[in-house]
């Protein structure tokens, strides 16, 4: 498919894989028009429905909440009256996604810019630049007084590697331990580029249900919906499901899943003994025009995209307007609508690529 528009896509590792693999596979996906990939630190994502749940217990509204924040090992709550309640992250437990545990990604290695709080003084964000081309967008924003930065400092460089080493080490036992009672995490499996084609060009969506959704790993990004030719694959708040029947030769879904084989090409195994993936430079960065936690930085990234023509559009994360803090992705040119959108959502976004289904279905 040719798409005469860029696209910048902000998301989370997964999602930042899913973008990787459906260009990397442009022959049987049909591609997309994801140009510029800025990942953001994940931990782990939550459920809106268990999180609303838990506040419920906890005799809190969704409409009286202001901000959510993770900071020094505690969950804050920080309501619209001014007062602030904390939980450890422990307590997240109930309402964290159980396919977060077969993530060994915490910086989003794939993407050209990742960004986080994690070593970075309150009110501002730690900018990892891994490719040449985030790297000339970091330079641009800081010369047209977007965002401002430093290097890193030493120690915290250390944290975010200690933090990172840990989601790896973790989750790596975790997929042993998976692996070891039969349940696949193929993402994870070290198979020549050989195998991965021979298997994936047998497989349909039945194939996908059977190796990834069936078993949990299935991440919600929604790549599987938009790369359906025959647009059977639907996505509606829970799992993916097909309404129809898969063309003859059509292995797109396969291919897009962030969960099926990786590619050395795409996400070399070596990456797993490197705490922060591959990167160029890391620095400590303040937007200049935003406020906020780590979406600061981020929303004057995509201001300056947007207002030097960089990029036709860029992903957002809003919220419903029914549902408070219930996320949900758009894509936009409309410079006003990416200050709106500013600001971390913890609650993962079910459909990730179903805004840009819908604008290039149009």
């Amino acid at each position: 498919m040719e798409f005469n528009n860029k696209t910048a896509m902000v998301g989370t590792p997964c999602q930042i894989l899913a973008a990787t693999k459906i260009n990397s596979y442009s022959e049987e996906t049909g591609g997309s028009p994801i140009d510029i990939k800025i990942g953001l630190f994940c931990m782990e994502n939550f459920s809106y429905t268990y999180l609303k749940m838990f506040l419920d217990e906890k005799k809190i509204d969704l409409k009286d909440v202001k901000e959510f924040r993770i900071e020094n090992n505690m969950f804050k709550i920080f309501l619209t009256n001014g007062k602030e309640k904390d939980y450890t992250i422990a307590e997240t437990d109930s309402f964290k996604r159980r396919n977060c545990e077969i993530c060994v990604d915490f910086t989003s290695d794939l993407s050209d810019i990742s960004v986080g709080s994690v070593g970075s003084p309150k009110g501002f964000s730690t900018l990892i630049i891994r490719t040449s081309k985030g790297k000339k967008i970091v330079e641009g924003a800081i010369s047209e007084n977007y965002i401002s930065s430093e290097p890193i400092t030493e120690k915290g460089k250390k944290l975010l590697e200690k933090i990172a080493s840990k989601k790896k080490k973790e989750n790596l036992n975790y997929i042993t331990s998976r692996e070891n009672i039969s349940h696949p995490v193929l993402y994870e499996r070290k198979v020549t580029d050989d195998i991965i084609n021979e298997l994936a060009i047998q497989s349909q969506f039945e194939n996908l249900d059977k190796d990834v959704i069936s078993e949990g790993a299935c991440v919600l990004c929604g790549a599987c919906e938009f790369v359906c030719p025959s647009d059977i694959i639907q996505i509606n708040e829970r799992k993916p499901v097909r309404k129809g029947n898969c063309p003859e030769d059509c292995h797109a879904c396969y291919f897009a899943c962030p969960r099926t084989f990786l590619s050395e090409n795409i996400r070399s195994h070596d990456l797993n003994s490197k705490p922060l993936g591959d990167y160029l430079e890391i620095l400590t960065a303040k937007s200049k025009n935003v406020t906020g936690q780590d979406g600061g930085v981020v929303t004057s990234i995509l201001l300056y995209l947007l207002n030097k023509g960089l990029v036709d559009e860029v992903f957002v994360v809003g919220e419903e307007k029914k549902n408070p803090w219930k996320p949900i992705a758009r894509l936009t040119n409309d410079t006003e609508e990416v200050l709106n959108a500013a600001g971390t959502k913890y609650s993962t976004v079910p459909v990730a690529f179903k805004a840009l289904k819908s604008k290039n279905s149009s």
